[in-house]
């Protein structure tokens, strides 16, 4: 049965319809947020997928050019591969709803979004954020929700719900905020230094709003909700963890894990499994379910002896950071080169500058954004963690991280007037246990100073855990987390910034949410190791960006010229700027509005170049001395081309000071010449002068 619902949010309607499309879907919602439109549905396997010991949960988020009025460009007319944005995307919706599902729950389950129509002012992302919330907490899947979700901006201090595309524009912040009934569950942010204070303020400002947000879905779950399914449970059985015990004593799994070296708490792990293989080597049961066993038992002990002893797996005080260690310039040739070391996770980040002509374009939903001048990549391979796999590309996570990291230093970039270069930074991982993404915050900075990019100040990235108790006041906050404390912790808060303030978050729970106190001190904790690794690491190493661009970056110059001046220096069909690239070696862009950049390796060639054009857009007038060469020859005078496109005639009058018969008795093709402009003639054409140059 067809059933709408209406709620007012941050001065636009956003309509829910149940029933209406999708019916066979376990949940299903037509989602409307102005004009923009999203079916969001929720599906589930009937039965639990064999052989897995994890929940099983796909999250697309389906963005079609129609939604925009576009047509695919290149040859494929058709949709490819999910967009960078449509799998950061993915990773906002799945993040705050997976705690929200039984951890025992083995069956497939698939949360689809497809982008029907997009109106600027509305976000299909967090529409289709609040959708899949709604079609799984109307669904017969067991969900311990809802969620919903706000975005928050910050326009002249002032914090602005779910921005407009104006309101962005002009925004210091985009921040989005999941939230369950009582508590914080998600944080994405990207901000311009924003204070901490503000952050905090901003937060729970849209956890607010999220709860009149819930409010309205618990009673669209009222009227048209579903009764939860039964399920297999997947959950270890007591007597199993009973049989561990006695074979493995708590003590004994502490000494196994409690180590800084993440190879040697591997190896110790692998011999207590396989001792335990041999103990229930006729229980096939039991066997099956064995190392999910050995990992409950170890994050079990692992949690007992942070949150009651207050000791952490390698030893370290509770805010203590793991031992750090920076340099640059370690790879030749590159533009800019940085290496960042925490612990055992180490990152190099290279860097890269073109002219801008090399940003990437963008053919997405969001009409605002076309190009990006700034991308930074992120690779994670196997031998990093120490294993074997074949490498298929970037997967979501290394996505994720790459935007992460792009959008904590992109507040820090100089403007395409100041620095007109388009700029990449990879960040390769050369080893893992914990945190990469920051630290790949921190190799970036050093690398792009050390390219020769004036950014105006360093960034630095850190992460902070949480272990909880059986109460929300029973707690523990640590900094710097290494991989078993992330596995085996219920959180993994990332925040990077400058001295100034935050420029990104990104906040992972595996609990039902957050409350204020937690979130205060994880805020205030990052900050402190945020300074301090700036000031006593990452300045040690590089003060302040360098003064020019590395000897193998290519140099630009800028120049502006009239707009109405720009077809002259393109020429007929790109004639003259191809002569000019072709004489100089370098690379030219223009823009409408007659920005002109060159660019070049060397030097001369590039004010070759400059004075080309300089010459094409000027307007001669008579006393000016120019330089050219010669081109053509006829019986009545000579033609002198000053630049590719730009020519002018001397008569055979005005050669030399002496009469001559033949032109060829003076001058021949090829010959560079000095003239003066005459002025025009009677007939309104230029006439040039080689004699009276000296005059």
């Amino acid at each position: 049965m067809y059933k709408k619902f209406e709620m007012e949010l941050a001065g636009r309607t956003l309509r829910v319809d149940v029933g209406r499309v999708a019916k066979q879907a376990n949940g299903a919602v037509l989602m409307h947020y102005g004009d923009t439109v999203v079916l969001s549905t929720a599906t589930a396997s009937d039965k639990p997928r064999e052989g897995i010991d994890f929940f099983p949960l796909s999250v697309e988020y389906n963005e079609k050019l129609y939604a925009v009025g576009k047509i695919p460009g290149g040859f494929n007319k058709r949709e490819g591969k999910a967009s960078e944005n449509a799998v950061l995307t993915c990773r906002v919706i799945d993040r705050p709803m997976r705690p929200l599902f039984p951890k025992d729950y083995r069956n497939d389950v698939t949360l689809e979004n497809l982008v029907l129509s997009v109106e600027q002012d509305c976000s299909p992302e967090l529409t289709a954020m609040l959708g899949s919330a709604i079609a799984t907490a109307i669904s017969d899947i067991p969900f311990d929700g809802p969620t919903a979700s706000t975005q928050v901006g910050l326009v002249d201090g002032e914090l602005v719900f779910n921005p407009t595309a104006e309101q962005k524009e002009k925004s210091d912040l985009a921040l989005t905020v999941a939230s369950t009934r009582e508590k914080v569950i998600m944080i994405e942010a990207g901000a311009n230094e924003v204070p901490e204070a503000k952050m905090i303020e901003a937060i729970f400002a849209a956890h607010e709003v999220n709860q009149k947000v819930i409010a309205f879905i618990d009673q669209i779950v009222a009227e048209c909700g579903k009764p939860k399914h039964d399920y297999v449970s997947f959950a270890v059985p007591e007597e199993l963890f009973e049989a561990i015990q006695k074979i493995v004593t708590p003590e004994e799994m502490e000494v196994a894990v409690f180590t800084d070296d993440k190879q040697t708490r591997e190896e110790n792990i692998r011999k207590i499994t396989e001792k335990l293989e041999e103990a229930f080597a006729d229980n096939e049961e039991w066997l099956a379910k064995l190392g999910e066993a050995v990992y409950q038992y170890q994050k079990k002990v692992v949690r007992k002896m942070i949150l009651k002893d207050h000791k952490r797996p390698d030893g370290r005080a509770i805010e203590e950071i793991r031992p750090l260690a920076a340099e640059i310039d370690l790879i030749p040739r590159v533009h800019g080169s940085a290496m960042f070391t925490r612990g055992q996770t180490q990152i190099c980040t290279i860097t890269t500058l073109a002219p801008l002509s090399e940003a990437q374009k963008v053919d997405g939903l969001d009409e605002s954004e076309t190009s990006k001048r700034y991308m930074h990549h992120y690779n994670f391979p196997s031998y990093s963690v120490g294993e074997t796999r074949p490498s298929r590309g970037p997967g979501r996570r290394e996505i994720g991280h790459g935007a992460l990291a792009e959008r904590a230093l992109v507040p820090v970039l100089p403007s395409e007037e100041e620095f007109p270069y388009a700029i990449r930074t990879v960040s390769e991982t050369f080893e893992s246990n914990g945190s990469t993404s920051q630290a790949s915050v921190c190799a970036s900075s050093m690398s792009l100073m050390a390219a020769g990019v004036p950014i105006k100040s360093a960034v630095a990235g850190i992460s902070c855990g949480l272990v909880t108790g059986a109460t929300d006041d029973d707690y523990l906050v640590l900094t710097d987390i290494q991989g078993l404390e992330d596995f085996f912790g219920d959180m993994d808060f990332k925040v990077a910034g400058t001295h100034k303030g935050i420029t990104a978050i990104q906040m992972d729970i595996k609990i039902h949410g957050l409350t204020r106190p937690i979130i205060e001190e994880a805020i205030a904790r990052t900050r402190k190791a945020r300074v301090y690794i700036l000031d006593e690491v990452m300045a040690k190493t590089i003060a302040e960006p360098r003064a020019q661009v590395g000897k193998y970056a290519p140099k630009i110059i800028q120049m502006n010229i009239d707009p109405a001046k720009i077809g002259e220096v393109v020429g007929q069909r790109g004639k003259t700027i191809n002569a000019i690239i072709e004489k100089t070696g370098v690379k030219i862009d223009i823009t409408d509005e007659g920005s002109v950049s060159i660019c070049g390796v060397d030097a001369d060639s590039m004010e070759q170049a400059r004075k080309m054009i300089a010459t094409i857009v000027t307007d001669f007038e008579a006393g000016m001395v120019l330089e050219g060469d010669v081109v053509s020859i006829k019986e009545f005078g000579a033609f002198i081309e000053f630049a590719p496109g730009k020519e002018g005639m001397v008569h055979i009058s005005k050669i030399a000071k002496q009469r001559i018969d033949h032109v060829e008795d003076v001058l021949s093709i090829g010959d560079h010449v000095k003239v003066v402009c005459l002025g025009k003639d009677k007939m309104g054409r230029l006439s040039f002068s080689i004699k009276d140059v000296a005059e």
